[in-house]
């Protein structure tokens, strides 16, 4: 079991980062929800200047890397994982870009992201209240949040979803079908791990250089 020991007016709106979800996900292809794991496969080694937030993300990603197992053990077969890129939803957070994005745009991006999905996360505990995925990264994500705020010149432009957000998302998210809900709570965990490893491997893109500049023989 994965184990972590801690967590103006220029900030986007949940709004504004739900409604370019849904465009930027479908860059994720089919492939990757019927199995693949967008590049993560192996543990890549971390650089040494972030080694911190470098092993907050590699537990999130690794403790998300059994949904796709549970997922089939919960639908024995009759539904299909990649039926999941069906039900993401407009508030599902968008990834960083890879070019034409400064390295503090990023940053917020992925820190705004991130506290969306803590907000979407009690939709799946909602539904499944017992879940061994949730219990793991629950106290991983704050974390990760605050090492990545450390990173940013004005953190001041994430602030944590306020409470009628909060509704507004949760309430996007309901449905009077269990199957739908139950699907979306699954989406949910399927779209945070992609966001998760395309998060890791564009903050390396800032990363690397400075790791190079600081040890020209890295």
């Amino acid at each position: 079991m994965v184990a972590f020991n801690s967590m103006n007016s220029h900030s986007p709106s949940l709004n504004t980062v739900g409604s370019a979800a849904a465009a930027a996900l479908t860059d994720a292809p089919p492939d990757l929800l019927a199995g693949e794991t967008s590049g993560e496969g192996s543990v890549e080694e971390a650089p040494p200047l972030a080694s911190n937030i470098w092993r907050t993300w590699e537990r999130l990603i690794e403790a998300t890397k059994q949904h796709q197992k549970e997922f089939e053990q919960e639908f024995q077969g009759n539904v299909d994982y990649i039926l999941l890129e069906g039900h993401k939803r407009s508030a599902f957070p968008v990834k960083c870009p890879m070019s034409n994005y400064s390295k503090e745009a990023c940053l917020q991006r992925l820190a705004q992201g991130l506290l969306v999905y803590t907000v979407l996360l009690k939709q799946v505990e909602k539904e499944y209240p017992d879940n061994s995925i949730l219990r793991e990264i629950k106290p991983g994500i704050p974390l990760l949040v605050a090492q990545i705020k450390e990173k940013m010149k004005r953190s001041e432009r994430v602030p944590a979803p306020s409470s009628s957000q909060e509704e507004q998302l949760l309430k996007q998210l309901d449905s009077p079908d269990t199957f739908q809900r139950r699907m979306t709570a699954h989406s949910i965990l399927s779209h945070l791990r992609f966001f998760l490893i395309d998060g890791k491997r564009a903050f390396r893109k800032w990363e690397t250089p400075r790791r190079q500049k600081d040890n020209p023989s890295a």
